[in-house]
Protein backbone atom coordinates (compact mmCIF):
# COMPACT_ATOMS: atom_id res chain seq x y z
CA UNK A 1 0.00 0.00 0.00
CA UNK A 2 1.35 3.54 -0.84
CA UNK A 3 0.38 6.42 1.19
CA UNK A 4 0.76 9.95 0.00
CA UNK A 5 1.66 12.38 2.97
CA UNK A 6 0.61 15.96 2.95
CA UNK A 7 4.07 17.11 4.55
CA UNK A 8 3.87 20.84 5.83
CA UNK A 9 0.45 21.38 4.05
CA UNK A 10 -0.98 23.55 7.31
CA UNK A 11 2.40 25.81 6.24
CA UNK A 12 0.52 26.52 2.56
CA UNK A 13 3.09 28.69 0.80
CA UNK A 14 4.99 29.26 3.65
CA UNK A 15 7.04 26.25 3.65
CA UNK A 16 9.09 27.23 1.00
CA UNK A 17 9.97 30.67 2.80
CA UNK A 18 10.05 29.79 6.01
CA UNK A 19 13.38 31.57 7.16
CA UNK A 20 15.74 28.65 8.29
CA UNK A 21 13.99 26.16 6.61
CA UNK A 22 16.61 23.91 4.70
CA UNK A 23 14.58 20.84 2.81
CA UNK A 24 15.74 18.89 -0.49
CA UNK A 25 12.25 20.51 -2.01
CA UNK A 26 14.05 23.95 -2.43
CA UNK A 27 17.99 22.98 -1.93
CA UNK A 28 19.39 20.25 -3.88
CA UNK A 29 22.60 18.23 -2.39
CA UNK A 30 24.08 21.14 -4.71
CA UNK A 31 22.68 23.78 -2.78
CA UNK A 32 23.21 22.52 0.12
CA UNK A 33 26.30 21.45 0.60
CA UNK A 34 27.80 24.77 0.85
CA UNK A 35 25.50 25.62 3.37
CA UNK A 36 26.68 22.72 5.37
CA UNK A 37 30.73 22.94 5.08
CA UNK A 38 30.05 26.70 5.98
CA UNK A 39 28.88 25.82 9.28
CA UNK A 40 31.92 23.37 9.53
CA UNK A 41 34.50 25.33 11.58
CA UNK A 42 38.44 24.80 11.60
CA UNK A 43 39.29 26.33 15.25
CA UNK A 44 38.81 23.00 16.65
CA UNK A 45 39.66 19.64 15.69
CA UNK A 46 36.58 18.39 14.09
CA UNK A 47 37.14 14.74 14.27
CA UNK A 48 37.96 14.98 18.15
CA UNK A 49 34.24 16.08 18.38
CA UNK A 50 32.94 14.28 16.44
CA UNK A 51 34.73 11.45 16.04
CA UNK A 52 32.00 8.03 17.55
CA UNK A 53 29.43 10.39 18.67
CA UNK A 54 27.19 13.12 16.83
CA UNK A 55 25.88 15.20 19.43
CA UNK A 56 23.13 18.50 18.64
CA UNK A 57 20.70 20.72 20.63
CA UNK A 58 18.44 23.28 20.06
CA UNK A 59 16.37 25.26 22.68
CA UNK A 60 12.56 25.45 21.05
CA UNK A 61 9.75 27.77 21.58
CA UNK A 62 7.12 25.18 21.92
CA UNK A 63 5.59 22.65 24.59
CA UNK A 64 7.48 20.20 25.63
CA UNK A 65 4.29 17.19 25.84
CA UNK A 66 2.85 18.32 21.78
CA UNK A 67 6.88 18.26 20.51
CA UNK A 68 7.26 14.60 21.88
CA UNK A 69 4.15 13.35 20.22
CA UNK A 70 4.77 14.63 17.19
CA UNK A 71 8.33 13.33 17.17
CA UNK A 72 7.44 9.85 17.99
CA UNK A 73 5.28 9.55 15.42
CA UNK A 74 7.86 7.94 12.80
CA UNK A 75 6.09 9.89 9.79
CA UNK A 76 7.43 13.44 11.58
CA UNK A 77 10.93 12.80 9.95
CA UNK A 78 9.57 13.70 6.54
CA UNK A 79 8.84 17.12 7.62
CA UNK A 80 12.32 18.28 9.47
CA UNK A 81 14.64 15.89 8.31
CA UNK A 82 16.67 17.06 5.01
CA UNK A 83 15.84 14.04 3.00
CA UNK A 84 13.74 11.01 4.05
CA UNK A 85 10.64 11.32 2.00
CA UNK A 86 7.31 9.37 1.07
CA UNK A 87 7.23 6.88 4.71
CA UNK A 88 4.97 3.76 3.91
CA UNK A 89 3.70 1.55 6.47
CA UNK A 90 5.91 -2.05 5.72
CA UNK A 91 3.96 -5.57 6.36
CA UNK A 92 5.52 -5.17 9.82
CA UNK A 93 3.74 -3.76 12.23
CA UNK A 94 5.21 -0.63 13.62
CA UNK A 95 8.06 -0.59 10.63
CA UNK A 96 8.32 2.50 8.10
CA UNK A 97 10.20 2.37 4.64
CA UNK A 98 11.17 5.40 3.13
CA UNK A 99 13.48 6.78 0.50
CA UNK A 100 16.48 8.99 1.47
CA UNK A 101 16.88 11.12 -1.31
CA UNK A 102 20.59 11.49 -0.22
CA UNK A 103 21.37 8.23 -1.94
CA UNK A 104 20.42 7.35 -5.43
CA UNK A 105 17.24 5.14 -4.79
CA UNK A 106 17.93 4.45 -1.80
CA UNK A 107 15.11 2.86 0.83
CA UNK A 108 15.81 3.94 4.32
CA UNK A 109 13.60 1.54 6.90
CA UNK A 110 12.94 3.19 10.72
CA UNK A 111 11.18 2.23 13.78
CA UNK A 112 10.28 4.46 16.22
CA UNK A 113 10.82 3.63 20.13
CA UNK A 114 9.80 5.96 22.53
CA UNK A 115 8.92 6.49 25.87
CA UNK A 116 6.33 8.41 26.69
CA UNK A 117 7.47 9.38 30.93
CA UNK A 118 10.97 10.04 30.05
CA UNK A 119 9.74 12.12 26.79
CA UNK A 120 12.61 9.97 25.28
CA UNK A 121 12.37 9.41 20.81
CA UNK A 122 14.68 6.77 19.68
CA UNK A 123 15.01 6.11 15.45
CA UNK A 124 16.16 2.86 14.53
CA UNK A 125 16.96 2.86 10.72
CA UNK A 126 18.59 1.69 8.49
CA UNK A 127 19.95 1.86 4.32
CA UNK A 128 18.49 -1.20 2.21
CA UNK A 129 17.33 -3.31 4.61
CA UNK A 130 14.89 -3.70 7.68
CA UNK A 131 16.21 -6.56 9.54
CA UNK A 132 18.80 -5.13 11.13
CA UNK A 133 18.42 -1.52 12.07
CA UNK A 134 21.70 -0.37 13.20
CA UNK A 135 21.66 3.42 12.76
CA UNK A 136 20.00 4.53 15.94
CA UNK A 137 19.33 8.61 16.89
CA UNK A 138 18.59 9.01 20.34
CA UNK A 139 16.11 12.12 20.41
CA UNK A 140 15.34 13.74 24.20
CA UNK A 141 12.68 16.13 24.67
CA UNK A 142 13.33 18.33 27.98
CA UNK A 143 10.86 20.35 29.51
CA UNK A 144 12.88 23.64 29.07
CA UNK A 145 11.13 25.26 32.31
CA UNK A 146 13.00 23.06 34.65
CA UNK A 147 16.81 23.43 32.43
CA UNK A 148 16.63 27.00 31.75
CA UNK A 149 13.39 28.44 34.12
CA UNK A 150 11.37 29.81 30.93
CA UNK A 151 8.31 27.70 28.92
CA UNK A 152 9.52 25.70 25.78
CA UNK A 153 11.73 22.86 25.50
CA UNK A 154 15.43 21.75 24.82
CA UNK A 155 16.11 18.96 22.39
CA UNK A 156 19.22 16.75 22.88
CA UNK A 157 20.05 14.46 20.08
CA UNK A 158 22.86 12.16 19.75
CA UNK A 159 24.07 8.75 17.65
CA UNK A 160 26.82 7.05 17.89
CA UNK A 161 29.50 5.97 15.04
CA UNK A 162 28.60 2.38 14.44
CA UNK A 163 31.63 0.62 12.70
CA UNK A 164 29.05 0.14 9.87
CA UNK A 165 28.97 3.32 9.14
CA UNK A 166 32.63 2.57 7.88
CA UNK A 167 31.76 -0.57 6.50
CA UNK A 168 28.49 -1.88 5.01
CA UNK A 169 27.61 -5.11 6.20
CA UNK A 170 24.95 -5.48 3.72
CA UNK A 171 26.25 -4.89 0.42
CA UNK A 172 24.34 -7.42 -1.43
CA UNK A 173 20.98 -5.23 -0.62
CA UNK A 174 22.47 -2.24 -1.87
CA UNK A 175 21.12 -0.65 -5.48
CA UNK A 176 23.56 -1.51 -8.10
CA UNK A 177 25.51 1.69 -8.92
CA UNK A 178 24.66 3.91 -5.88
CA UNK A 179 27.78 6.15 -5.34
CA UNK A 180 28.10 6.87 -1.98
CA UNK A 181 27.14 5.35 1.20
CA UNK A 182 25.48 6.85 3.96
CA UNK A 183 28.94 6.37 6.21
CA UNK A 184 30.75 8.66 2.97
CA UNK A 185 29.07 11.46 5.02
CA UNK A 186 30.09 10.96 8.76
CA UNK A 187 31.93 14.03 8.87
CA UNK A 188 28.95 16.08 7.86
CA UNK A 189 27.32 15.07 10.38
CA UNK A 190 27.17 17.29 13.30
CA UNK A 191 26.29 19.97 10.91
CA UNK A 192 23.65 18.13 8.53
CA UNK A 193 21.94 17.10 12.07
CA UNK A 194 22.26 20.78 13.05
CA UNK A 195 20.49 21.92 10.19
CA UNK A 196 17.77 19.48 10.72
CA UNK A 197 17.44 20.60 14.20
CA UNK A 198 16.93 23.79 12.65
CA UNK A 199 14.37 22.55 10.58
CA UNK A 200 12.64 20.59 13.55
CA UNK A 201 12.17 24.33 15.59
CA UNK A 202 11.59 26.61 12.95
CA UNK A 203 7.92 24.30 11.80
CA UNK A 204 7.43 23.49 15.65
CA UNK A 205 7.96 27.37 16.53
CA UNK A 206 6.11 28.71 13.48
CA UNK A 207 2.84 26.14 14.72
CA UNK A 208 2.86 27.29 18.20
CA UNK A 209 2.89 30.80 17.15
CA UNK A 210 0.35 30.46 15.00
CA UNK A 211 -1.88 28.60 17.15
CA UNK A 212 -1.45 25.77 15.18
CA UNK A 213 -1.06 21.41 16.75
CA UNK A 214 2.94 20.89 16.38
CA UNK A 215 1.51 17.58 15.18
CA UNK A 216 -0.99 18.18 12.18
CA UNK A 217 -4.02 17.22 12.09
CA UNK A 218 -2.97 15.19 9.02
CA UNK A 219 -0.93 12.76 11.19
CA UNK A 220 -4.07 11.71 13.38
CA UNK A 221 -6.37 10.31 10.82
Amino acid sequence: MTVTLPALEDLGHVADELPGLVRIETHDRQKATPIILDMLRSVYPHDQVFGEFCPVQAYVDAPPRELFNWLSDTRSLEEWTYSLRGFTPTDETGLWVAKDRLGDNTKCFTRTVSNADAMTVDYHCAWDQGEHLWMIYLMRVVDAQVVLNKPGSVVLWNNCKHPFYDNNAYPETAPPERPVWVGDFWEMFSAGHQLEMDNLKAIAEYRHHHDLPIKPEWMTR
